[in-house]
This record gives structure tokens, C-alpha cells and sequence, in this order.
């Protein structure tokens, strides 16, 4: 008894299978994150069933903040034949990223909270008390 390698997929299913748009895999394609699918007798192209796996990692990646061209290294690394602790170091790297994100938009947070708890009613002219906000004042340019 033999075993029949699963068939492969046509743009259509792949991207209907991952989730993802046709744009996506051409786009994916030519970034160099999936292979130059082979073509059928007709030009369509055909994928390998492992490719609809490649893109859940690809968007899995993609929505733990890692840049395509991170994803790119990841993938690169993880298709060497002793790929190192790459994705542990990059991961890391993304911690801290986030961290200093989360802290950049706290303080905003609390700057905003200050200007609404503050009634400011204008960015060029408030009036409110104690203005949290560096206040400027806009002229007109002179009509020449």
C-alpha cells in the first residue's frame, strides 16, 4: 500500500485555508518569506500543503509586534541546520521594545488626563488655569 503525498494547493485555497488574501502570498512571495511556488500546465500556481502552516506562523509572528523583515531573520535562522537561540534573543529584544512603548504611551495617558482634568480648550491659546500643555500664541502671517 502506498501513501499519496497531499495535493498541492492553488493560490485560491491557500489563502482561503490561512486567512489571508491572494495580494498576501504574491506579497509574501516576492519578500522572499515563501518559496516560488511551481506551476501547473495551465501557469497556475501550486503550493506545497505546508505553506498554509508557514503562513499561520508568518501572521502568528507578525502579531507578536515582529516586523516582516524580523519574521524574514526568524525564518532564515529556523532554516539553517543548527539555527540558534535567534528567536529567544529577538523576543527579548521585543520585550524590552514593548516596555519602552507601554512607558512612552503611560505618559502620554497622563499628560492627556492632565489636559482634560485641566478644561484645556484650545492647543494654540488655552485659557484654562495651570495649563498643562506648553501654550503658544499664532498670529496671521500679513497678507503680502
Amino acid at each position: 500500500m502506498t501513501i499519496d503525498a497531499p495535493a498541492p494547493l492553488r493560490t485560491g485555497e491557500v489563502a482561503a485555508r490561512a486567512g489571508v488574501n491572494i495580494q498576501t502570498l504574491r506579497y509574501y512571495e516576492r519578500r522572499g518569506l515563501l518559496a516560488e511556488p511551481v506551476r501547473s500546465n495551465g501557469g497556475h500556481r501550486l503550493y506545497p500543503p505546508g505553506t498554509v502552516a508557514l503562513l499561520t506562523v508568518i501572521k502568528a509572528a507578525q502579531g507578536l509586534g515582529f516586523t516582516l523583515d524580523e519574521v524574514a531573520g526568524l525564518l532564515a535562522t529556523g532554516r539553517r541546520p543548527h539555527p540558534g537561540p535567534d528567536l529567544l534573543a529577538r523576543a527579548t529584544g521585543k520585550i524590552a521594545e514593548i516596555d519602552r512603548k507601554i512607558a512612552d504611551l503611560t505618559a502620554i495617558r497622563a499628560t492627556l488626563v492632565q489636559v482634560v482634568d485641566a478644561r484645556c480648550d484650545s492647543l494654540t491659546d488655552c485659557t484654562c488655569p495651570d495649563c498643562p500643555l506648553p501654550t503658544v500664541t499664532v498670529t496671521a502671517r500679513p497678507s503680502a
